[in-house]
């Protein structure tokens, strides 16, 4: 299974309920109705995947997630989606609509796997469903990415940002970007505003940037209007692009009714800051002669790189729910394809951190196993020796585990939401001998770990 999958479906908190989708031409869903995360849920989820029926087909999300949005909210479980693709698909437009519909009850977090996959299917599901989107290609690791976006679906979300300007008489202000809703701890948004008017070289102004955190009113103010000397254009035109492509949006919900003069205030725009919209074209010219390009125009299809197939998923947070998209001839784990009828190849030698990832249990411990003995390096009996007399061997194992991941794999610490549901798991077991089980497991590793670096 592949490392992101892995990485995400062990991380879930404790507590949450989550759901498994499979889409392609048709749809499937592992559990009727979101169920509870635990152990045995997931080594459900584990097998029934691999057991997806194979539909080679264009990829339809539209009625998987119509059927992940008519499932009732659960009380005190805000909702969390995540969208991974690698393909296109021919109805943009309506599943964006769909997420916007329904982000007062959910984020959507997305990801775009490959070179195909479709950047305004991916940045609009993000974006409506205010969440955050990632895009992979080439080398590139899934794992961090999709860590991070999880790591904001864990966050509360700050609402209600407002922005109050105090400014001379002699200027105005206009708002250029659609309002934000909801942003998340890590996360950033830009705000571009059109100030006009003219003042002397002395005027002032400020802003204030209000929202409410921890039931507290943060209030952060900038001020001084006074342009940089030398700094182009390129802030104008990205603002204008940005106004540009709202009012894109507006014409085509108005499509078919009178749109109020929308596409002419784009091509106004568009013409004025130099910026492409669906609404106009600039014309080549030749810079030798000055002169413009005489000729037809040619529609030129340029064919998008064809991915592997890949495992995707789509889920909500505290109602997690993941789609896998099958292949035709089985499912992609890990960059080795699963035959249905052939003979499975052999398979390169795990990675040790991912080795680890699979043998951490739902609740956050791990058990004292030679599957575990073997991803440290270690044999059954120097474990067995080095364990603290009046330890468990499940906090020892749990211990162990995190202390070979703070010696050994800090250069993926961003990566490690289970490293702190395993710290939790430990507090929560109020065992006596945590710090003689970390001084143990310290000298049986070859580490040096300090407690407090564990969450102890």
């Amino acid at each position: 299974m592949s490392g992101a999958w892995k990485w995400l479906l062990m991380s879930l908190p404790t507590g949450c309920y989550f759901n498994i989708y499979s889409f392609r031409t048709r749809y499937e869903h592992i559990f009727p109705k979101n169920v509870e995360y635990s152990q045995q849920t997931m080594e459900g989820v584990l097998k029934k995947v691999e057991q997806m029926e194979a539909d080679l087909g264009r990829t339809e999300i539209l009625e998987s997630c119509k059927h992940f949005y008519s499932q009732p909210c659960i009380p005190s479980r805000p909702r969390q989606l995540f969208v991974f693709t690698d393909g296109e698909v021919g109805n943009t437009k309506e599943v964006i609509d769909l997420v916007k519909k329904n982000s007062g009850s959910h984020r959507c977090f997305s990801f775009g796997i490959g070179e195909g996959a479709s950047s305004a299917l991916i940045n609009g599901m993000a974006k409506e469903g205010g969440g955050h989107a990632q895009f992979t290609t080439g080398t590139d690791r899934m794992q961090p990415k999709v860590m991070q976006s999880l790591r904001f679906a864990l966050q509360p979300a700050v609402v209600d940002i407002s922005v109050t300007w105090d400014l001379p008489k002699e200027v105005s202000v206009t708002v250029l970007s659609p309002p934000i809703t909801t942003l998340s701890q890590g996360q950033r948004s830009l705000i571009y505003f059109q100030l006009t008017g003219q003042v002397g070289a002395s005027a002032f102004g400020s802003y204030s940037v209000v929202y409410p955190l921890a039931e507290r009113q943060i209030q952060e103010e900038q001020c001084s209007f006074r342009p940089e000397e030398d700094c182009g254009l390129t802030v104008h035109r990205l603002g204008a692009r940005t106004l540009i492509h709202s009012l894109e949006m507006e014409a085509r919900d108005r499509r078919g009714q009178q749109d109020g003069g929308v596409k002419e205030k784009v091509v106004q725009l568009s013409v004025q800051s130099e910026v492409n919209s669906s609404f106009t074209a600039f014309i080549a010219v030749n810079k030798e002669n000055s002169k413009v390009i005489q000729g037809p125009l040619v529609c030129r299809n340029i064919p998008t790189a064809c991915a592997l197939p890949i495992l995707k998923s789509l889920g909500p947070c505290t109602m997690w729910d993941f789609l896998v998209e099958p292949v035709e001839s089985g499912l992609c784990f890990g960059g080795g394809l699963v035959q249905n009828k052939a003979a499975v190849p052999e398979q390169p030698p795990r990675d040790p951190l991912l080795q680890l990832v699979s043998l951490q249990k739902a609740s956050g411990c791990w058990l004292l196993d030679p599957a575990l003995t073997a991803a440290l390096g270690k044999t059954n009996e120097e474990v067995e020796k080095s364990k603290p007399e009046k330890a468990s061997s499940e906090v020892w194992a749990t211990i162990l585990a995190l202390i070979w991941l703070h010696g050994f794999k800090m250069e993926a610490k961003d990566e490690w939401l289970l490293a702190v549901k395993a710290a939790s798991w430990l507090r929560a077991q109020n065992a006596p001998c945590v710090s003689e089980c970390v001084d143990a497991g310290n000298v049986l590793l070859g580490c040096s770990v300090k407690k407090e670096a564990l969450g102890l």
